[in-house]
């Protein structure tokens, strides 16, 4: 198989109206995504509630993520793992700077 390789700060978006994701590696065992986003948050009352464990780490920007007892805001170059079914929501990142994050997610074991 041949490389691809890609940056993951070069990108086009068309609409920065909604969260953009792109799929760097999806198999059945793990998915390795690229999210950028614009002033995005989860809308009012919705909690992710994955299957998978998932481990985020922040390339560029901010984020803050809201769990149901906490809240905790991420900067450049940190990271989180957030186990399967932990409900959390995105609740900001900045309108008018990309953030951009790295995301991992895998089955449990």
């Amino acid at each position: 198989m041949k490389e691809k390789i890609f940056n993951f700060f070069h990108y086009k978006i068309k609409n920065k109206s909604i969260e953009n994701y792109f799929n760097v590696l999806n198999n059945d065992s793990i998915r390795i995504e690229r999210i950028i986003s614009f002033g995005q948050q989860s809308p009012p009352d919705f909690w992710y509630d994955q299957d998978e464990n998932e481990w985020i780490m922040l390339l560029k920007g901010k984020a803050k993520l809201e769990f149901i007892d906490r809240k905790i805001t991420l900067q450049k170059g940190e990271g989180l793992r957030i186990p399967a079914h932990e409900k959390h929501r995105l609740a900001y990142t900045p309108k008018y700077k990309p953030t951009i994050a790295l995301a991992v997610s895998c089955k449990q074991n």
